[in-house]
């Protein structure tokens, strides 16, 4: 029985009553962090994007559960599930929805998946990669979510803390989330390279789940619905993975000219890329565009050829390891940021360059 001291000390003592807003990240202090990552799949495997998305995930914290949520139907979807369980120890989960409305990247469908997941699991982050996928399908998801998604994140300072770039990346932002659950995150993959995920043993691999989509409309098709792909069919490296880049811009004049660098990726194993103004004059399709509207990439080495250096294309392939410019105009921006730069006629340099570079083995 406590005594009459003890009561005389408790009303001398004042108390306040603390938000949990008011504690640096508190969400973390009263249940677990979890994590969805919205995979992407092709072929039977994740596609590096996704494991770039995993590597972001992991810089959330030590004890942070991370699950992947993989969508479509048919064997691919089974190889991509086996893939996904055994490609990275941080992954605690592989989920599956399995329906043929989800084997395209439609916004709509995707976006109440993740809903739906979300009332289910009450994940404190939902993170992708800023491909076309991800821009396409965790905005919806957000504003169904009622939450502002924080987007082309390039690193994670802390927790709730993301530096991302803006102003077509002359200057980086940091940004720091107090919403409410869930933070959702998409990344820029050049920024979170995933060659450094380890090996999982078969033992050791995380579990794969069947998502219940029973209060899911697999009919729902919204305002849009899926027609076609059209991709050139090519052996040549992806463009947004590539270790060698060779781009043309304007300076190239015509489609036909464009098979010069053709020739040259042939012989460097290289993907070839494109400028906005080659695009919109037809040179060549839309999917080879790089730049801020474009594919963002970091090669190992990109070679610029008659590309002028325009700011949205900078803001694409600034982060590449090695640039090498070649333009006849020795006032082009490009030169700027090149790491090598040859003020020629590429007329001349590429078949030279074809001709006395050997063969690739």
């Amino acid at each position: 029985m406590a005594s009459l001291a003890t009561f005389r000390a408790l009303r001398n003592c004042r108390f306040s009553l603390i938000s949990p807003s008011a504690i640096p990240y508190s969400r973390s202090i009263f249940r677990l962090i979890s994590t969805l990552v919205l995979g992407e799949h092709e072929g039977g495997f994740l596609k590096p994007s996704t494991l770039s998305a995993v590597s972001a995930a992991s810089s959330f914290g030590k004890d942070n559960s991370i699950s992947i949520l993989l969508g479509g139907s048919g064997s691919d979807l089974k190889k991509a599930a086996l893939h996904a369980a055994s490609t990275h120890p941080v992954i605690s989960q592989v989920l599956v929805a399995d329906a043929d409305i989800l084997m395209h990247p439609l916004a709509e469908p995707w976006a109440d998946l993740v809903h739906l997941l979300q009332k289910k699991g009450a994940y404190s982050y939902i993170i992708s990669a800023s491909s076309s996928f991800g821009k396409n399908v965790l905005p919806r998801a957000a504003a169904i979510l009622d939450v502002s998604p924080i987007t082309d994140v390039i690193e994670i300072s802390e927790p709730y803390l993301f530096v991302r770039p803006i102003y077509a990346g002359n200057a980086l932002c940091t940004v720091r989330y107090t919403g409410l659950d869930p933070c959702m995150v998409t990344i820029r993959s050049t920024s979170f390279p995933p060659s450094s995920i380890p090996t999982v043993v078969e033992s050791s691999a995380a579990p794969i789940s069947q998502v219940d989509l029973s209060a899911f409309n697999k009919e729902t098709g919204g305002k849009s619905r899926w027609l076609k792909l059209t991709s050139q069919e090519t052996d040549r490296p992806d463009l947004g993975n590539a270790r060698i880049i060779v781009t043309g811009g304007r300076g190239l004049k015509s489609a036909e000219n464009f098979k010069l660098l053709d020739k040259l990726a042939e012989k460097l194993g290289a993907a070839v890329g494109a400028t906005r103004a080659a695009v919109d004059a037809n040179f060549v399709p839309n999917d080879l565009q790089v730049g801020q509207t474009g594919k963002i990439v970091a090669p190992e080495l990109y070679m610029a050829f008659g590309v002028s250096g325009a700011i949205q294309h900078l803001a694409g392939m600034r982060d590449s390891k090695v640039i090498v410019a070649v333009n006849k105009d020795p006032d082009a921006p490009i030169f700027q940021v090149a790491d090598y730069g040859l003020v020629a006629d590429l007329f001349e340099v590429i078949p030279e360059l074809i001709e006395k570079l050997p063969e690739k083995k």
